[in-house]
């Protein structure tokens, strides 16, 4: 049994421990509180954004857009969205496990582009390709850091560097779930109008119709983007309390059971003693 002294520095460090673990969840609530609200705050207007899409795409072909081109997937491009900072539970686990599914296709060429460190350090050790990189987004405009990613993501995909383009992250459900997603950003899918039950509706449009979608569709990608960096970001938060606030559950825990260990220690410290008292009193007696 451990001794007394032991004991006590184990509990100590443990309470410690558990004192950062409490912190931590209570800086995580807060950012979660904000990045909750502008989670939400985006998704009506990216639901409305897609529906303005399904009007005027409707009836287009293909060439109305070199962003709906669609071509064998040969060389595919996949924008992985995770953390910079661990101490977050699964969540960089179960998003870099989803991307493995697209990265384990055969006879497809992969280039990624890594948001976050996490999953920059992860694709390096296994020597997977990495075109670009991008790190410290939390600290940055997240509708910047969309921009320039649609852009050099578009301007591939247009150039023919790339056949598809894909986005992995996690979206926001609560603080204890999220659900790691994958998103077919490129060839942007246009809506199926054939099963509409409805009478069919004649728009006229100005400005024509292909340059209103050669507006629309960047927009509509680089929404999609944001969107993905703005559910990332709450569901870090999210995961990052629900972790820490376990950690302090099981610190609690464990500063039980060590007190426990303590006391009974002490006790038989104790006892120990009395009967070496007594039986140096029996012994003198005798």
């Amino acid at each position: 049994m451990p001794n007394l002294k032991v004991l006590r520095k184990r509990i100590g460090t443990v309470r410690s421990t558990q004192q950062i673990t409490k912190a931590m969840k209570m800086v995580a609530a807060a950012k979660l509180r904000r990045a909750q609200d502008s989670a939400e705050r985006a998704r009506p207007y990216a639901e409305k954004l897609n529906e303005m899409l399904v009007a005027v795409a409707a009836g287009a072909d293909a060439e109305a857009s070199p962003l709906l081109a669609r071509r064998d997937e040969r060389k595919i491009d996949v924008l992985v969205l995770t953390s910079d900072r661990g101490l977050c539970g699964g969540f960089n686990v179960n998003i870099l496990r989803l991307a493995e599914t697209v990265l384990r296709r055969e006879g497809r060429e992969v280039s990624i582009f890594a948001v976050g460190r996490k999953a920059l350090e992860y694709l390096r050790r296994r020597q997977q390709t990495i075109h670009a990189e991008r790190t410290g987004v939390l600290s940055l405009s997240p509708i910047e850091v969309a921009g320039g990613l649609v852009e050099e993501l578009a301007a591939r995909f247009v150039a023919g560097e790339s056949d598809a383009v894909y986005l992995v992250y996690s979206k926001f459900r609560s603080a204890i779930s999220q659900i790691p997603t994958i998103v077919q950003l490129l060839p942007a899918a246009l809506p199926d109008t054939t099963e509409s039950t409805g009478p069919g509706v004649e728009y006229i449009f100005e400005p024509p119709q292909r340059e209103l979608l050669g507006q629309l569709l960047p927009a509509y990608i680089r929404t999609l983007i944001l969107q993905g960096l703005l559910e990332s970001a709450a569901s870090e938060h999210g995961a990052r309390m629900t972790a820490m606030e376990n950690a302090t559950t099981n610190a609690s825990d464990m500063i039980e059971r060590l007190t426990l260990s303590m006391n009974r220690a002490r006790q038989a410290t104790i006892t120990t003693e009395l009967m070496e008292i007594v039986s140096g009193a029996e012994a003198m007696k005798g």
